[in-house]
């Protein structure tokens, strides 16, 4: 028997299940199921983590989501190719810019306007509070209209009492409303051992304790990856709907490696090609930098950058990251590149950096290399006061549809950890504010049955054992998205149909849902467009020396070999100096 489970959450569904993405590909890899569908609540946020680990082990994945409409029932829909997985995207985040940050808010119209594509099969739970005639109404009316033959009806049992009446119930409706009946398993954890974690996330999300949240635990284990004779005797009565699942697996055609990362293009003028404006924008940087001509070292360096950026086709990110910069100087910004990009003799004549190749013997392939076929990155500094400006210029030019912050995942740690689970558990508050400042800062705390006794928790009773197992367990998993500190990424199409869009908790932002490990994982590039305090320092500081000196200098211009610097600090005497102010710095600095 082949089987694909098309209905699976992963913990990027936030506090809604209980496993992590790569251990739901790793478990269906080990049951010999044909393919695994990750569909998350209104999300793609987790895809990428399953996806490495389904290459590498040969099984074949799916993208998908769990819709929950306002005004009809629930569902899953699974892109059946590119255009319709950029629909999916486009859709989810329709439903999150309508809403505060995490939130979502689709309508059946929504769903409809943006169908084309994408497979969908109606579970008939009723989660949305419909009774069940309105279910079937909806099938043969709106649903059939819409999807034609790429809608389906979902069965779902995990043995109840009533599992043969109600997988009979629902092959009658499948065949009274002409809509096909596929069987899956609304998978919210990998192993049934997971069933308590599951309860402890679901009492968190909800603030309650676990005993407080009977109405919305599972009534068993079996939300878990189950074997294939498990699922084939839960479904003896309708083994057409097992088969259906790998029909509509072989229907899903798109795989998140059919991505194509594509960056603006607009920014060269017209007539002229991207690799053509850098090379003359580089060459003019050249020229200012060097008034009397450009030192042969230098120019062979140039020559052999150029070359390198236009192989791997990376001169629209330097024309990006040099249009930001041009923006934030025109405005009287002060930025400044740094990290390895200070290697680059391109973004030195750009204007990026202010390290000066002709000082010193940088190797370019540190920043961006052939070999390691990873993108570069280039992270820019700009004075914290005004940083907004860059970010709101960059939405502006580009726009929301195309432009968008990266997310972080917050996930927890120890100590966030201990107050979770604890309050889910009931556990005494005084107890668990001592437990969390034992426990210190380290995630997976070997000691932690010991800081359990110091706390008045006996670690070998029942309740010590279920907060030491959860606390384990939960340590790592994501609680929430936050917005990065300055990722950007913009695209030449709609950012939208690249990944799911959504509002950040800060008026004016928007994000996406992939973080910088996903970016990496499927070759999209970002810019990082950072703050720093002391660039605000320095900025005053180079007003003050205009204006009491009559000198006007820029960062590429500072004095580097003033002696009353050095001296300063060869005494240690650099309270308040970025850097090197520290009682460690200090100390490594006399001589």
């Amino acid at each position: 028997m082949q089987y694909v489970e098309l209905h699976c959450r992963s913990n990027f569904s936030f506090l809604e299940a209980a496993s992590h993405p790569d251990e739901l590909v790793q478990r269906a890899a080990e049951l010999g199921y044909a393919g695994l569908a990750i569909t998350d609540r209104h999300s793609i946020a987790g895809v990428v983590r399953g996806f490495a680990p389904a290459k590498e082990l040969g099984l074949p994945y799916i993208v998908g989501a769990e819709l929950h409409p306002t005004d009809a029932p629930s569902m899953v829909v699974w892109p059946g190719d590119r255009a319709a997985y950029g629909r999916l995207c486009r859709l989810l985040s329709r439903g999150r810019i309508r809403r505060e940050k995490g939130e979502c808010e689709l309508h059946w119209h929504d769903i409809a306007e943006l169908n084309e594509g994408l497979l969908a099969g109606v579970l008939p739970e009723n989660r949305t509070g419909s009774p069940p005639l309105k279910l079937g109404r909806f099938l043969r009316t709106r649903f059939r209209e819409v999807f034609g033959d790429r809608g389906y009806l979902i069965a779902e049992a995990h043995m109840g009492v009533d599992d043969e009446l109600r997988i009979d119930r629902l092959r009658d409706q499948a065949l009274r409303y002409d809509v096909p009946l596929v069987a899956a398993g609304g998978v919210a954890y990998h192993t049934a051992d997971r069933m308590l974690l599951h309860d402890c996330v679901t009492a968190i999300r909800l603030g309650k304790t676990i005993d407080d949240v009977h109405a919305h635990r599972h009534a068993n284990s079996q939300r878990h990856l189950r074997g294939l004779a498990t699922i084939a005797d839960v479904f003896r009565d309708v083994p057409q709907a097992i088969a259906r699942t790998v029909e509509i697996a072989s229907r899903c055609e798109f795989r998140l490696s059919d991505l194509r990362y594509e960056y603006p293009a607009e920014i060269a003028p017209p007539g002229m090609s991207l690799i053509e404006h850098l090379k003359r924008l580089t060459w003019e940087g050249a020229q200012q930098r060097w008034p009397s001509g450009v030192p042969p070292t230098v120019l062979a360096t140039l020559q052999h950058e150029i070359r390198l950026i236009e192989e791997l086709r990376y001169e629209a990110y330097f024309l990006t990251v040099w249009d930001m910069v041009r923006f934030a100087r025109s405005r009287g910004i002060l930025c400044q590149g740094r990290g390895s990009a200070a290697n680059s003799a391109v973004c030195y004549c750009l204007g990026i950096t202010a390290v000066d190749p002709g000082q010193g013997d940088l190797l370019f392939e540190r920043f961006v290399s052939r070999e390691r076929n990873e993108a570069p990155d280039i992270d820019v500094d700009f004075e914290h006061q005004r940083r907004e400006e860059v970010l709101q210029y960059l939405y502006e030019k580009y726009g929301r549809d195309r432009a968008g912050m990266t997310a972080t995942v917050t996930t927890y740690r120890g100590k966030s950890a201990i107050r979770d689970v604890g309050k889910a558990l009931a556990v005494s508050p005084d107890a668990i504010d001592t437990l969390a400042k034992l426990a210190g800062s380290y995630d997976k705390n070997p000691d932690l049955p010991e800081r359990c006794r110091d706390s008045g928790i006996d670690p070998e009773s029942e309740i010590g054992r279920r907060l030491i197992y959860l606390v384990m367990t939960l340590i790592g998993f994501p609680r929430h998205l936050s917005q990065h500190v300055g990722g950007m990424v913009m695209t030449a199409g709609n950012l939208c149909e690249l990944c799911v869009i959504e509002n950040a908790s800060m008026p004016g932002r928007t994000v996406i849902q992939w973080d910088k490990d996903d970016l990496d994982e499927l070759g999209i590039l970002k810019v990082d467009v950072l703050s720093l305090g002391m660039l605000s320092a320095l900025r005053r500081c180079f007003d003050l020396v205009r204006r009491h000196h009559g000198r006007s200098l820029t960062l590429s211009t500072i004095p580097a070999d003033d002696r009353a610097t050095y001296d300063m600090i060869c005494r240690a005497d650099t309270t308040g100096v970025f850097q090197i102010e520290s009682r460690a710095q200090m100390s490594m600095l006399p001589g």
